[in-house]
């Protein structure tokens, strides 16, 4: 059972500030559409059932389309790619967790196809429950053809890269998927400091302990063909960097979970821009992966596109890397996208 304490953060999303400087928000909104967001969240009706009757606290409950469109215009996104934000199913039991995820992927599904091109779909899976996910990804991907795959960092006490997913990994890899990963908070780590919000350390902590997970494991270097984007930067990944390349060489035993060394891990990974469009995180991010692993994210509706539009103009990235964290990154990704 997902406790209240897990989403109370989600509130706290809306109240950072980021710098001025930058595109004006009238210079954004005369701008072609172009920008592809990969870090955009969506309420579908299932889900809003689903939490209201488990009395969950925190997904936004009066999300529409159109209020997503109004936003991305405001920004000269073209396109947003939608996924179900924490605490997706892991609040059901197995036959909930189906029952709600697919008809969330068909509410999606139908979302992109009348959508013109404005909306994309990671499809979002009954975790932790690996038959029932394995079906699902057949189904989002053979059926209703997703543009990928979203997942959680945790389910309770597992992340990743545990043996206990290493079939959901496996079968991701064979197809080649790009997999989306959002932070929640691990049964470990809730409410620890009594008025700071887990969304606050929590899940920027959860997706480093994520990563660390499929490194160490040997689950990214197994899987190679999985293509995994991390939100918020990496979380706080970037700035332990030497810890995690340090690792092996303490633990020799690690060594031959990466044999191509833990870099090469790092540095094929995905991150989008969500809640990450400042130097504090870009300076860090960037001296670890080379622009082509940046893909521009929003977190809609708990942050707009103009604000992260603002922070990496800011940033100072030249006019050919901001179009690749804006657009060719995620068109490489998810070529659908292109037109």
């Amino acid at each position: 059972m997902v406790r209240r304490e897990f989403l109370t953060g989600l509130a706290a999303l809306g109240s950072t500030v980021l710098l001025p400087r930058g595109e004006s928000e009238a210079q954004m909104a005369t701008t072609q559409p172009h920008r592809i967001d990969v870090h955009h969240h969506h309420t579908p009706s299932p889900y809003i059932a689903a939490i209201t009757a488990s009395n969950i606290p925190g997904p936004v409950r009066d999300w529409t389309p159109e209020k997503s469109i109004a936003d991305m215009d405001k920004a000269g996104v073209a396109t947003a790619v939608t996924s179900i934000t924490t605490p997706a199913m892991r609040f059901l039991d197995d036959a909930g967790a189906r029952k709600v995820a697919r008809e969330c992927n068909e509410y999606t599904a139908k979302l992109v196809a009348d959508s013109k091109g404005r909306f994309g779909m990671f499809a979002v899976m009954p975790m932790p429950y690996v038959d029932a996910t394995l079906h699902e990804i057949a189904y989002a991907l053979d059926t209703l053809k997703t543009d990928g795959i979203g997942l959680l960092t945790s389910y309770g006490d597992k992340w990743l890269g545990d043996p206990a997913f290493a079939t959901v990994m496996d079968e991701l890899s064979r197809r080649k998927a790009v997999v989306y990963t959002h932070p929640t908070t691990a049964n470990c780590c809730a409410n620890l400091i009594p008025g700071v919000p887990e969304s606050i350390i929590e899940w920027g902590t959860d997706t480093t302990r994520t990563i660390a997970s499929l490194v160490f494991s040997g689950t990214a270097a197994r899987c190679q063909d999985m293509k995994v984007i991390f939100s918020h930067g990496g979380g706080t990944m970037p700035f332990l960097t030497e810890r995690f390349v340090r690792l092996p060489l303490i633990d020799k035993s690690l060594a031959a979970r990466v044999p191509n060394g833990v870099e090469h891990e790092l540095k094929r990974f995905y991150y989008d821009t969500a809640q990450a469009s400042h130097p504090m995180a870009l300076a860090s991010l960037t001296k670890l992966v080379p622009v082509s692993q940046i893909v521009f994210g929003t977190d809609f509706p708990y942050r707009t596109a103009a604000d992260h539009v603002k922070g990496l103009t800011a940033y100072g990235f030249s006019a050919s890397d901001l179009a690749r964290i804006d657009r060719e990154n995620a068109v490489r990704l998810l070529p659908r996208l292109k037109a």
